[in-house]
């Protein structure tokens, strides 16, 4: 698996940007080819990132077959079809989150890659918060004991404050609050990885939730032009792990004064931790040993984490899969779909 990795850029809608510039700069990667529906997009993206080639179908990208792992940069709804081409086509994926739109269809894309022997890994992007990162080493070595409780929220507020844009006029918004459009709201949007960051922080699986979910009134007619203003705004859920501890969760795009900021506090019985984070920072406070008695709060100094373009390159030139892979992000699709069925029927349910 050792030698230099040529990277294809499937879609290239804004987040493949991002993903090429960081490809770019990694040591023993090379661009090599962009492909989009829209051909001219395609080439326009290439000439961008000086990817020497472009194409206007994935069927023609793997016919020409020159590049060794692929960034599936699709939109949600094309990922599944997309990456078992690629899979059938012996490429290892780097999938943007989510893996798919529902857990059976994950987890087919998790055998196919799995059977295949092929390197997966999915975008979950707050694994690329060193306070995470560093607050996972401390949970694993026992700094604060067996976890007992833990709060953990994803805030948002793109509904109050047109910072992004304005929902209303935007299309890029629109979408997002439209089930027509493809969207599962907020819980769709962001659950998966407010999901993440609490079972990846307290190293701990989740055994049952019940989540309850509101979707507000907007506009006149709960409509916007072709966009039926239905799905969910703000979610609240409550979470027992694996080991019994006990959680809350709740995401929402209503959340006034906040931007996009992910908490979450994981109580143990010899001491706590208080994790911040959002798109470009992160930070970690803990309370530990004699400071448990005063409640005393200190930052910890966080190391600098790889990013998962890094953690994904290095899983091709090493043959190891590392994380987050497609089996975990099945994982966390499956609660994504137990949440609505928790909501409509108004009950806990056990993961199985």
């Amino acid at each position: 698996m050792s030698g230099e990795k040529r990277i294809l850029i499937l879609g290239t809608g804004s987040i493949a940007h991002r993903h090429a510039e960081h490809f770019a700069g990694i040591p023993g990667c090379r661009l090599v080819a962009a492909v989009d529906t829209n051909e001219a997009r395609a080439r326009l993206f290439a000439d961008e990132h000086a990817i020497p080639d472009a194409f206007g179908s994935l069927d023609d990208a793997i016919a020409w077959g020159a590049f060794d792992a692929a960034v599936n940069s699709t939109p949600d709804g094309a990922h599944k079809a997309t990456s078992l081409q690629l899979i059938a086509a012996g490429k290892p994926v780097f999938c943007e989150k989510p893996l798919a739109l529902n857990h059976p269809d994950a987890l087919e894309m998790t055998q196919a890659a799995e059977s295949a022997g092929l390197v997966n890994m999915v975008n979950l992007t707050y694994r690329n918060a060193h306070a995470i990162q560093m607050a996972r080493r401390m949970v694993e070595e026992g700094r604060i004991g067996t976890v007992r409780h833990f709060e953990a929220s994803y805030l948002q507020s793109w509904l109050t404050s047109p910072h992004w844009g304005d929902w209303r006029t935007d299309e890029r918004w629109l979408w997002r609050l439209s089930s027509a459009h493809g969207s599962k709201g907020v819980l769709g949007d962001i659950g998966i990885h407010i999901l993440d960051f609490v079972c990846f922080g307290t190293t701990l699986s989740v055994a049952a939730l019940q989540a309850r979910m509101k979707t507000y009134d907007k506009a006149e007619g709960a409509k916007i032009g072709a966009y039926a203003l239905d799905v969910n705004d703000s979610v609240a859920m409550t979470v027992e792990m694996e080991n019994g501890a006990l959680g809350t969760i709740h995401m929402t795009r209503y959340a006034t004064g906040k931007l996009n900021d992910l908490n979450l506090a994981i109580y143990g019985e010899t001491g706590a931790l208080r994790i911040w984070a959002n798109h470009a920072d992160s930070r970690l406070e803990a309370c530990l040993g004699a400071d448990i008695e005063t409640q005393t709060w200190r930052v910890v100094e966080c190391p600098v984490t790889p990013r998962n373009e890094h953690r994904f390159a290095m899983a091709l030139m090493s043959g190891d899969n590392g994380q987050p892979d497609f089996r975990h992000a099945a994982e966390v699709q499956k609660l994504l779909d137990m949440c609505f069925v928790s909501d409509i029927e108004g009950r806990w349910l056990t993961v199985a």
